[in-house]
């Protein structure tokens, strides 16, 4: 029962409000009604792995975002925190309740990756031993609108960068990618000119292209 500002509240025990049971409902089983209500565990468990990775990824996002723009590519390892917590008992505390929790996983920071290598080639070349369950991967790239892109298609890398750095309609936009080897993925996208936590996009297939590229990694 919803109590609102204008219901009929019982003023004792003596006063009780009686539910109406509509003649379907009443005429359920118990297994009929354990049926209906009882939840899916799978689902369940699986709707929480995603909105934890939802988390995940904006936690690392709002993390490379407090430093502000035009920083190089950064990338994370993503540990168990119960491994991590195990390994090193210092940092239980730090970790709190995550500690305790088997699926949890958090972030480990590695060295910042050079602007002048290209991003493929480091993608291409990296390789993450079997206890990291993860990674992420956080990159700032120009988007120009399609008439823009097809015009510079020809040029080389350089003179693209050049063109679009100074291109009226650019957008500065940056990606967070995550990947567990459990096949879970999820991105965020943050654009320079709406720089607010609040207006983040997150979603699993934003950068479908880069997810793959970073999940190759743990193969």
């Amino acid at each position: 029962m919803v109590v609102t500002a204008d219901s009929p509240v019982p003023t004792s025990p003596d006063e009780p409000t009686d539910p109406v049971v509509p003649t379907e409902i009443a005429a359920l089983s118990a297994a009929d009604l354990g049926a209906v209500v009882e939840p899916d565990a799978e689902a369940i468990a699986a709707a929480q792995r995603a909105m934890r990775l939802v988390e995940l990824v904006r936690e690392i996002e709002k993390h490379v975002a407090s430093e502000g723009w035009d920083q190089n590519p950064r990338m994370f390892a993503l540990a168990r925190t119960s491994e991590l917590a195990r390994l090193e008992p210092e940092l239980a505390d730090a970790l709190g309740p995550a500690a305790e929790d088997p699926d949890s996983l958090t972030p480990i920071e590695q060295e910042p990756l050079a602007h002048e290598r290209a991003l493929d080639e480091v993608l291409a070349t990296t390789m993450w031993p079997p206890e990291v369950a993860g990674a992420a991967l956080v990159i700032e790239r120009v988007v120009l609108p399609p008439s823009a892109e097809d015009a510079l298609a020809d040029n080389d890398r350089a003179a693209v960068e050049e063109a679009a750095a100074t291109h009226p309609d650019r957008q500065d936009v940056r990606m967070a990618v995550v990947v567990t080897r459990d096949g879970g993925r999820i991105c965020a996208l943050r654009l320079r000119s709406h720089d607010i936590d609040d207006e983040v996009l997150v979603g699993e297939n934003i950068v479908p292209r880069l997810v793959d590229a970073l999940a190759a990694t743990l193969t």
